[in-house]
């Protein structure tokens, strides 16, 4: 049996009670969490593909600027049709830039990641992004992180080293590429804080498509080995399902705040385990599943922890580890 507490009162200030009001009749939390969750679909068929045609030997960097490029197609009419170009202009050129770089990196090591490991374990262990993102904050925005973020970091990757299990014979060194794959999504989230919303979603998409497509293409010709129609045509399913999942992300954020809507990004973890199990074979063992619980308890405490310090709730101040 349960006993019911009734939240503590705070005062707040008219002004901002009437913002914090306004605020609430214009979210749609369950709207952002439906949204979410059919963004992990097609992101889940998109590194299900991705594996598929990795493990057939197309080489990732010709995987990922098939992606990009189909990825630009899609964005250039968008940014460019309806405001004459004013869409990629930015105020802060150079992040757009950095930002798009850690994406491709994302992309990249966790395309080779999937060309050796399951899928279901390289996802899981992608989940340790948003650890990194808390160590990133620190460096790059300033932020104070307290001892009970600092815990749920520490947890995060013990159940990262639970997947990977370093020093036995169940470890193979491409475990490493999807924790790069992390740290590059990390650094494009931090990028994306600090721009605060100076530019438009679409222009950010924008950067980031330019960015990869230029990029890849000074190096997919070192790599390009001639694709079947039926790899082609994958690729093509890749940049589509991808740039749409990515999309459906930012409505997403629109409805709902990110706290809100961190837990539910896990269910592509589910996804990914049934593409594994139906497409490639795969299934995970108890010390995936162990490590990837760890991995995500630790996201979702790490997201409480953000939707309390943004709110600003009156609650017992966390003792940094300095003090």
């Amino acid at each position: 049996m349960t006993t019911h507490v009734p939240p503590p009162k705070i005062s707040v200030p008219a002004q901002s009670s009437a913002r914090v009001l306004a605020s609430r009749h214009l979210d749609k939390p369950f709207l952002g969490i439906l949204l979410i969750i059919s963004s992990t679909g097609f992101l889940g068929s998109s590194d299900a593909m991705a594996k598929y045609l990795a493990r057939g030997g197309m080489p990732p960097v010709e995987i990922a600027w098939i992606r990009f490029s189909v990825f630009l197609l899609i964005m250039l009419p968008i940014v460019t049709i309806p405001s004459g170009g004013k869409m990629l202009r930015s105020s802060r050129p150079l992040l757009q830039v950095f930002r798009g770089l850690g994406l491709l990196c994302s992309s990249i090591f966790f395309i080779v990641g999937l060309s050796f490991l399951p899928i279901a374990e390289a996802t899981a262990t992608g989940f340790i992004s948003p650890l990194f993102v808390t160590g990133l904050s620190i460096i790059f925005l300033g932020e104070k992180v307290g001892l009970r973020r600092w815990t749920a970091t520490v947890i995060g990757l013990i159940g990262v080293l639970i997947i990977v299990r370093p020093g036995t014979s169940a470890f193979h060194p491409a475990a490493l590429f999807p924790i790069i794959s992390a740290l590059g999504w990390a650094s494009a989230l931090v990028l994306t804080r600090k721009m605060s919303g100076a530019d438009h979603p679409i222009t950010t998409m924008a950067y980031s498509a330019i960015v990869g497509f230029l990029v890849l293409s000074l190096f997919a010709p070192f790599y390009w080995s001639q694709p079947t129609w039926t790899q082609l045509g994958l690729g093509v399913a890749i940049g589509v399902s991808s740039t749409v999942g990515h999309w459906i992300v930012v409505l997403a954020f629109r409805y709902a705040d990110a706290s809100v809507l961190a837990p539910f990004s896990y269910v592509q973890l589910m996804w990914v385990t049934l593409l594994g199990f139906f497409v490639f074979g795969e299934i995970p063992d108890a010390w995936t599943f162990l490590g990837a619980a760890i991995i995500i308890a630790s996201g979702v405490y790490t997201a409480h922890r953000e939707r309390v310090r943004r709110a600003g709730i009156a609650v017992p101040a966390e003792p940094y580890p300095a003090s």
